[in-house]
């Protein structure tokens, strides 16, 4: 069911991190009942077994599940201090991963939230390990054993330059259990796992057409506490991974460390510095460690900014930079990832929903018809930005559990959004709206990647923002997150209220008093042998449909209609034939479930998305059409949910009345 809600910040807070065994028990209740028994844990949510490398492949290769123990004598979590130089690849496809863990160990307070500390191989070792992620909006922990896989007791996935730490191994672990396996981790950008280690929204930068402050900010973003990415485009499967003679690494995710400006003969150089997540393949450009740049700069700038080793670390001039790589990637932080000293903060709000076939899958702009039926959500810009007249909003579209979803056949959609200016009345807009106005902003593309996200300068108003796939009737989850300067109101547009009471019927007394006579009552004849019904290619209303009918129509409760109820409802099938024939326009005896929700309204129904969700669930067939049977018993059971008066509300949601009255035959 779409759901649909407004927070301000960044969801559980990460001391509230959720717990998601399958049994429920959390980290300390899985150590203390391992501690007491004498045993190791063993996780049966994330067994040392191939399914949980592989959903897709078996490889020709024995791989053995150890615990560091096992590996080497003398095991530790973290040497030392956790750093980038204690992430090396391994044979699995996720650089871009690393890429992000690199950047995440120059955040220590982010770092120990993602991997807590207090965790060892000494006196309460018990084979298990806890790590924390953001997910969806919530912060989960994830709790694993340590058994790595190796091969000839070498770690074949991600590894620390010292074969003794572990931190790094256990880390990759716990996110591929998060995502249902190592598998599931090829292949991804670097912006993902930075969202995931902090809660963040990213941002993407084509370097070969940046904007003019580009240097300006990426400055304000690490100020801003960011983390940030970049890497060189592929254009084909062989160039992966690909080096070229400066020692870069085509279709590989680099981490951004640092960016500085230094005196160099006379004049200002802007230069940033990049780490590869190998630990080794450097640039060697200038600016590189062992380039003669470095000669004139002054000895204490180089003293602070070169440590000349092979490490995977090395500076570039900010123009290199861009000619070299093709995209940049910011990841903006929440509030609750930043510490006191960051100079500017975030306003975050949030709204998440589903895209449902049949009820709000509209697809993009180009089905204008169905366009109308996605969820649709209000953004109120208040105060413009501090010394300027504008807003500056960053909006991002997310796609859930698609990663996971994989080995289902279920990749990616193709995603974007719309921003329009809002009209007074923010009932749910229809399709007239958007087919004469056009979008104030809207993301540069539709593509099929986890989240699409954009920057825009608005000025202070209110905007009605429309998340879509690209096809109609293409079914996901969605969270939408909107980062402000300043505090933005931002809400699901109200649900419609709930129907008027129908209108007084008009006398045709005379001739329905002989028809309902002539036929005694039966309901079904009359219905079937009704003269506009002849315009209507249907066979005949299902005894199911009559039995709506007695039940809306008998105030009375003796079990039959007598002619007054009659009378009134005769009046009610007028309308409903009429707007059956207005939105079946080829005839064919049905509409589509768009159209239903369309005539719905026209009725007088307006309803709120989890009832269309199951209108259509219920309803249409699997071409998502509905027959005018079906109609008449939709439309018949919507009017008998609302048949309440002021003194005998119900106490059931709406949803639960209808789903109770679409059961009763």
């Amino acid at each position: 069911m779409p759901v649909q809600s407004s927070v301000s910040g960044s969801g559980s807070s990460p001391s509230q991190a959720l717990t998601t065994q399958s049994d429920g028990k959390s980290f300390e209740q899985l150590l203390s009942e391992c501690l007491q028994k004498g045993v190791l844990f063993e996780d049966p949510d994330f067994p040392a077994q191939d399914s949980s490398l592989f959903y897709s492949q078996s490889v020709p290769v024995n791989f053995e599940w150890k615990r560091p123990k096992e590996v080497c004598s003398n095991p530790e979590f973290i040497v030392g201090d956790a750093n980038r130089t204690d992430i090396c690849q391994g044979q699995l496809g996720d650089c871009w991963l690393l890429a992000a863990i690199a950047s995440l160990t120059l955040k220590k307070d982010t770092l120990a939230r993602v991997v807590p500390h207090d965790q060892d191989f000494g006196r309460r070792y018990a084979g298990i390990f806890r790590f924390q992620f953001w997910k969806h909006n919530k912060w989960l922990e994830i709790v694993i054993d340590d058994r790595l896989p190796t091969v000839r007791n070498q770690l074949v996935m991600l590894h620390s330059a010292s074969n003794n730490e572990f931190w790094s191994a256990l880390l990759e672990k716990a996110y591929a259990k998060m995502h249902g396996s190592y598998e599931a981790l090829k292949g991804g950008t670097t912006m993902e796992a930075m969202e995931d280690f902090t809660g963040g929204v990213g941002e993407h930068y084509d370097n070969k057409a940046p904007p003019n402050d580009l240097f300006t900010i990426m400055k304000k973003a690490l100020d801003r506490g960011s983390m940030m990415g970049c890497s060189i485009n592929i254009t084909s499967s062989a160039e992966s991974e690909a080096k070229t003679s400066t020692g870069l690494v085509k279709g590989h995710a680099y981490s951004i460390t640092g960016l500085e400006e230094v005196e160099y003969q006379g004049r200002k150089v802007r230069l940033v510095r990049i780490r590869n997540p190998w630990g080794q393949v450097e640039w060697n450009g200038p600016w590189s460690d062992d380039s003669g740049e470095w000669k004139y700069v002054d000895r204490a700038d180089k003293n602070r900014l070169l440590q000349n080793a092979d490490d995977g670390e090395f500076w570039m001039e900010f123009e290199d930079f861009k000619r070299n790589y093709d995209t940049t990637e910011i990841c903006n932080m929440t509030p609750d990832a930043l510490d006191d000293n960051t100079k500017r903060h975030w306003e975050v709000s949030l709204f998440e929903g589903s895209w449902i076939r049949g009820a709000t899958a509209g697809g993009c702009r180009n089905f204008i018809d169905t366009f109308w039926t996605n969820p649709q959500f209000q953004l109120q810009l208040i105060d413009a930005d501090d010394e300027d007249d504008t807003c500056s909003v960053v909006i991002a579209l997310m796609q859930k559990n698609r990663r996971r979803l994989r080995k289902e056949g279920l990749d990616l959609e193709t995603i974007g959004f719309a921003v329009y200016d809002a009209p007074d009345d923010m009932d749910q807009v229809g399709k007239d709206f958007f087919r004469y106005h056009p979008s104030k902003a809207r993301s540069r593309t539709y593509i099929n990647t986890r989240e699409i996200s954009e920057r825009f300068t608005l000025p202070p108003g209110k905007y009605l923002l429309v998340p879509t796939t690209f096809q109609p009737h293409h079914e996901a989850d969605f969270l939408v997150r909107i980062f402000s300067e300043k505090k933005a109101d931002a809400l699901s547009v109200s649900s419609p209220p709930m129907p008027t009471a129908p209108e007084e019927e008009t006398d045709e007394e005379k001739y329905l008093r002989k028809l309902f006579e002539q036929l005694a009552g039966s309901v079904r004849h009359i219905i079937t042998t009704n003269t506009p019904l002849k315009e209507i290619q249907f066979d005949h209303v299902s005894l199911h449909t009559c039995h709506s009918i007695i039940n809306l129509m008998d105030v009375d409760n003796t079990g039959m209609i007598e002619f007054q109820e009659f009378k009134v409802f005769w009046e009610k099938m007028k309308k409903w034939i009429m707007l059956f024939l207005s939105f079946d326009t080829d005839r064919s005896g049905k509409m589509s479930s768009y159209e239903l929700r369309s005539a719905l309204n026209a009725a007088g129904m307006k309803l709120n998305n989890r009832l269309l969700a199951l209108i259509g669930l219920r309803f249409a067939d699997d071409k998502y059409d509905i027959d005018f049977d079906d109609y008449l018993t939709c439309i018949v059971r919507l009017e008998n949910m609302f048949r309440t008066s002021p003194k005998t509300k119900p106490r059931q949601k709406p949803e639960s009345r209808f789903l109770m009255l679409s059961m009763n035959v």
